[in-house]
């Protein structure tokens, strides 16, 4: 069976491409192999295979082509897949954005690969905060203020972590490279490598006098607030991607993500199934037998429905374009009536009396249609 790449990124498939870039690199960062460094051969391993199926589901999601046949077919057997792993199938390559995210999502962990420029601008990583909101807030939207902390530019000195100008200067081991060649002897011969320059940490410059703001660091932990429209119809567990509201890049690299995860309280009557509303409806024998007119709750106004006569108990009603809001058109759910017929209790023994000699005289007559099926089945039993 196919492995579910949503449920691998952990995201909806109704998520849009920037839903799955950030879930991307969030799985990417938490199941990268020099995370794992110093856990056990068994955690490793795992950790091992779960990064390989986050970096395969990416790869599919993230290609319009092999997403649309994915969703379609289930399966990476379908038609526009070309055989799944085989020559279509490229992780690091193509027009998707993987081999970028990678190459940055690596490099936080490593300090850079021997061909990375240290200084060269990177993304910062995203925000994720949890926004709660009442069942209909969910369903017609709404504007929430969110506050949150993120890391900023410092101001004082622009991110250059720098007291002035003058305070910058040129690394004197790896000559403003940020990289210096290591030679190891080995069995082989002498090696040569390169490592990220211990004396400036990968920058090429040393800052003599820092800033007194940001202590050197060039950037300042803040509080935000921001104001966000949140769309009619979201559902509990789905996210919204607020672009450039995380935290400031390295080097002058784009701002990360804001993802806003929501959390739906319950109605206290209605139960969502995708964009269609549940109601449990009770009403009593003698409207089941005789039919009635009755008043409904519905998201915004009441509306009254028609409840045939000789309705039965479970019986599902339908009243249409009373659900939710979809997401991405412009159209509705149903609200869908399931019928309780409540049985009353506590009769006085007159009542009792009468009632089962109405009943009684009625079984005589009436038709009962699951009855007889009932009996039939019961009397060609094997």
């Amino acid at each position: 069976m196919a492995k579910d790449y949503y449920d691998i990124l952990g995201v909806d498939k109704k998520a849009s491409a920037d839903d799955i870039k950030s879930a991307y690199r969030r799985m990417a960062k938490k199941y990268h192999p020099d995370v794992y460094a110093t856990a056990s051969d068994k955690e490793k391993a795992e950790a091992e295979e779960k990064f390989k199926d986050v970096q395969h589901a990416y790869a599919v999601l993230s290609d319009p082509q092999k997403k649309a046949a994915y969703d379609q077919y289930g399966s990476e057997e379908g038609p526009q897949f070309a055989g799944g792993g085989g020559a279509g199938f490229n992780p690091f390559g193509g027009g998707s954005g993987f081999g970028d995210i990678f190459s940055d999502i690596f490099s936080a962990f490593s300090g850079g690969g021997s061909s990375r420029n240290p200084n060269a601008p990177r993304m910062g990583d995203d925000i994720e905060v949890e926004v709660t909101l009442n069942f209909k807030e969910a369903c017609f939207g709404v504007k929430k203020e969110i506050t949150f902390n993120r890391i900023e530019k410092c101001s004082t000195c622009n991110g250059t972590g720098a007291k002035d100008a003058s305070s910058v200067k040129i690394c004197t081991k790896c000559g403003g490279r940020g990289r210096v060649t290591v030679q190891q002897r080995t069995m082989l011969g002498v090696m040569q490598t390169e490592k990220v320059c211990d004396m400036c940490g990968g920058s090429g410059k040393i800052i003599t006098d820092s800033c007194p703001d940001c202590r050197g660091k060039g950037r300042v932990r803040k509080q935000r607030t921001v104001t966000i429209p949140i769309p009619a119809g979201v559902d509990n567990g789905q996210m919204l991607t607020v672009r450039n509201e995380g935290n400031a890049g390295y080097n002058g690299g784009e701002n990360g993500n804001l993802i806003v995860v929501f959390r739906v309280r319950p109605h206290s009557m209605f139960v969502r199934n995708g964009n269609d509303l549940k109601l449990d409806l009770p009403i009593t024998i003698t409207q089941a037998v005789f039919g009635d007119n009755i008043e409904i709750p519905t998201l915004d106004k009441p509306v009254r429905i028609e409840i045939p006569a000789g309705t039965k108990n479970g019986t599902v009603l339908k009243v249409k374009g009373k659900g939710v809001k979809d997401l991405r058109r412009n159209s509705y759910g149903d609200l869908m009536i399931t019928i309780k017929v409540d049985v009353p209790k506590n009769l006085s023994l007159k009542q009792r009396k009468e009632l089962r000699q109405y009943f009684e005289d009625l079984d005589k007559n009436a038709q009962y249609d699951e009855v007889e099926k009932y009996q039939k089945k019961l009397r060609n039993i094997e």
